[in-house]
C-alpha cells in the first residue's frame, strides 16, 4: 500500500469531519457519556482493527478516546487508515451515516 499525498489526504478528509491530518497521521477525539460507553466503543473498534490487521495508536481518559492512525510501513497515511477511520466512525457515530 502506498503513502497518500497531502492533497489526496485533504480531499479524503472532506468525508471525515471529525478527523484532522498532522504529524503524518489522522487524528480524532471522541467524547462519550461515561467511561463504560467509551470502553465499549474501544472494544468494538478493537475487533475491527483485528479484522483489518491495522491497529491505531490510541488513549483513553475517562470518557474521551483519542485516536491516531498511520501506516507504519509507509511512515504516513494510506487508504488502510481511511478504511479504519470509516469503521471507527460507524461504531462511535452510527446514526450520522
Amino acid at each position: 500500500m502506498s503513502k497518500l499525498s497531502e492533497q489526496d489526504i485533504e480531499k479524503k478528509l472532506l468525508n471525515f469531519p471529525d478527523w484532522e491530518y498532522y504529524d503524518n497521521a489522522l487524528h480524532a477525539e471522541f467524547e462519550f457519556d461515561n467511561f463504560k460507553d467509551c470502553f465499549s466503543a474501544m472494544s468494538r473498534i478493537a475487533f475491527e482493527c483485528e479484522a483489518l490487521n491495522h491497529h491505531p495508536n490510541w488513549s483513553n481518559v475517562y470518557n474521551v478516546l483519542t485516536i491516531s492512525l498511520s501506516t507504519h510501513d509507509t511512515n504516513g497515511v494510506t487508504d488502510k487508515d481511511f478504511k479504519l477511520a470509516e469503521a471507527i466512525e460507524n461504531i462511535v457515530e452510527p446514526d450520522e451515516e
